[in-house]
């Protein structure tokens, strides 16, 4: 004969089956889950509360909660309740104000905000400004600089150094060609501490000069090589000396599209008669103060990068002698940078732009 209280009646549909038997089986379950799955479909079989506390090893009373907490509320009764825990200390007013203050002012005596500044502005401590600020993704120590192009062909200066890229011409070349001037060629007033396990190398940041060069580097699009040389000055001269270097190098069958920023030797007179005089060569500027949608400036990156801002050279025969070593070893094994945005989208992304810092308050 039965004693003590009756115990509720547990049966399952089958999605309830299903779903108990994959908590009970996977292991990304949380283990009190996992417990809690089991021990209900053991109560569904028809055992006792007693007998399935001792099948898992726990306590009859243990049973008797889930069981009871699962026919009241099925599976979301065997789901942790959220916990209260202390009670929130920081007003919304706090962080509204924190969050305007931020952005809406400066304090008296800095050009932007601090944690230690706007917290004792605000009566709060650094820490609760600092969780408030990473809340809402606000970074007042930093900033960033950006440049709009004011080239009234700029939309049509767009769509056709990018219909280059996307679409190269049959039976052409499209080289993307610019100068990297004043390139100097510098020496640390003392030796080099090499690098060693925990410590970085280290050298003066004091040094000396041993004179420029000037980089000319044509970027062929397609295939990554380069046709570089360099020249000590800068003029209308060296830059038709350097379309020399390229007639020379491009063969005779294929016409050149030159991609080039707008500065001044590109366009002499002396510069318009060698065009005349070789009709295959096509220019084509970038707008003013665009010069990223050229792909030899990012080239450029990677020679600064790679080459010229650590390196040590006691003469500018010496420093010229490694950029054109570094040209030579990239054209080895040459790898092409893969233009990916339409003339559409750049367009699109540059209004975009506009209408956020025309909506800016000034």
């Amino acid at each position: 004969m039965r004693t003590g209280r009756p115990l509720p009646p547990l049966t399952l549909t089958r999605d309830e089956h299903e779903t108990l038997d994959r908590w009970a089986r996977r292991r990304m379950t949380a283990q009190a889950l996992a417990l809690r799955a089991r021990l209900i479909l053991a109560c569904a079989t028809g055992q006792s509360n007693t007998a399935v506390a001792t099948r898992f090893g726990v306590t009859k009373q243990m049973v008797g909660k889930w069981r009871e907490r699962f026919v009241r509320q099925r599976l979301d009764g065997l789901l942790d309740e959220p916990r209260p825990g202390a009670p929130r200390t920081v007003r919304d007013a706090d962080v509204e104000r924190v969050v305007t203050l931020t952005l809406e002012a400066m304090p008296r005596h800095a050009t932007h905000w601090s944690t230690r500044t706007l917290a004792a502005r605000c009566g709060l401590s650094r820490a609760t400004v600092h969780r408030i600020w990473r809340a809402f993704a606000l970074q007042p120590h930093r900033t960033e600089t950006f440049k709009l192009s004011t080239d009234p062909l700029f939309i049509e200066k767009v769509r056709d150094i990018v219909g280059l890229y996307l679409n190269p011409p049959d039976k052409a070349l499209v080289l993307c060609a610019d100068e990297k001037s004043q390139i100097q060629a510098l020496d640390r007033t003392q030796p080099l501490l090499p690098m060693r396990p925990g410590q970085a190398e280290r050298r003066t940041h004091d040094y000396r000069r041993y004179g420029t060069t000037s980089l000319f580097a044509a970027l062929d699009v397609q295939t990554g090589r380069v046709i570089g040389e360099c020249h000590r000055r800068h003029r209308a001269r060296e830059f038709r000396q350097f379309l020399d270097t390229l007639e020379a190098a491009v063969p005779a069958a294929l016409d050149v599209h030159l991609i080039l920023d707008n500065y001044g030797t590109h366009k002499t007179p002396a510069i318009h008669r060698w065009l005349a005089r070789h009709p295959r060569f096509h220019l084509h500027f970038t707008p003013t103060g665009a010069s990223w949608i050229n792909l030899v400036e990012r080239w450029f990156g990677v020679l600064t990068e790679r080459q010229i801002r650590r390196g040590t050279h006691r003469s500018t025969p010496q420093l010229e002698a490694a950029i054109l070593r570094y040209i030579a070893d990239g054209n080895r094994h040459p790898k092409p940078f893969v233009w990916t945005k339409t003339a559409d989208e750049i367009l699109a992304s540059v209004a975009r732009f506009c209408q956020r810092i025309s909506e800016t308050p000034h």
